[in-house]
């Protein structure tokens, strides 16, 4: 079923459960006994990035565009800071006694560098964007010889 999707939406929902995973990481709790949660949550948003980067990459003629696909993108990058952050502290899930994180991990990094790829080279500037002179050369140069 291709439905339509809300993007600014669906990203805030995203955002706020990473946020909420990185208040877990901040405060001082027993993590071990939100781990499995935690990677559900990780798989969850994994799972629909993917979503979002499937329903972006088939509808080119979003309203928009430019500002959703900076939008996708910057979840991205937020998720994997999420990723980089459980990666590189071991006192949060120890990876001795969660080594399945490791490939887990390994995997969601994967998924996402290839749908950055993909957004990005379908990402075309509108026409607006381009810089066009207001004043011409000539003009310019009437105006500051007076």
């Amino acid at each position: 079923m291709n439905k339509c999707i809300n993007f600014e939406d669906t990203i805030f929902i995203l955002n706020v459960r990473i946020k909420m995973i990185r208040d877990l990481l901040n405060l001082d709790t027993e993590t071990h006994i939100f781990y499995s949660q935690t990677m559900k949550d990780l798989e969850f948003i994994n799972s629909v990035m993917e979503t979002l980067a499937e329903k972006f990459l088939v509808n080119s003629k979003l309203l928009d565009r430019e500002v959703e696909a900076d939008n996708i993108l910057d979840t991205e990058w937020r998720f994997n800071q999420v990723i980089n952050e459980i990666s590189n502290n071991s006192r949060i899930f120890p990876q001795s006694i969660f080594p399945e994180m490791i490939t887990v991990f390994s995997e969601f990094r994967k998924n996402s560098i290839k749908r950055q790829k993909q957004i990005e080279e379908s990402y075309i500037p509108s026409d607006h964007s381009i810089v066009e002179n207001v004043v011409s050369n000539a003009e310019l140069n009437g105006l500051l010889s007076n």
